[in-house]
């Protein structure tokens, strides 16, 4: 619940932003000159692919989540070991057995979202995040592509 939280304040935070800079770009483009004009386009530019970068990271963030759910309900994520690190990530010495067993399943079943995505739940328990992210987001892909 704290991480929709956290969305929420940076999405305000970001209308925020972009009414300001937009603001600060039409006063910086009245200007006339060639070096207002210039900045006021970055103005009105980075805003924009800020905006993008986070619609991006929610829709990835609630097509994860969705997918999770779907895997859970079914009992299918993977069984976490005994011992964890008091973070919650795994052992040094469960990381390698585990990372292998579901990178073969994975591999086993390329066209399997479940498979990839109990991947990419051990690839962050083992702090690999981007891998993690790289597995979940092609579990994404094949959930809609099947």
């Amino acid at each position: 619940m704290s991480s929709r939280i956290g969305v929420v304040v940076m999405a305000a935070a970001l209308v925020l932003y972009l009414a300001v800079a937009g603001w600060g770009a039409l006063l910086m483009l009245r200007t006339g000159e060639p070096v207002g004009i210039a900045m006021g386009v970055a103005l009105l530019v980075l805003p924009l692919i800020g905006a993008w970068a986070l619609i991006r990271e929610v829709q990835f963030g609630l097509a994860a989540s969705r997918l999770g759910r779907t895997l859970d309900a079914e009992g299918g994520m993977p069984d976490a070991p005994e011992q964890l690190t008091p973070s919650g990530r795994l052992l040094e010495a469960d990381i390698e057995p585990m990372i292998t067993q579901y990178t073969a399943e994975a591999d086993a079943a390329p066209g399997d979202w479940r498979a990839r995505y109990r991947l990419g739940v051990v690839q962050d328990a083992a702090g690999r995040r981007k891998d993690a992210r790289a597995s979940i987001r092609e579990s994404i892909r094949l959930s809609r592509a099947g």
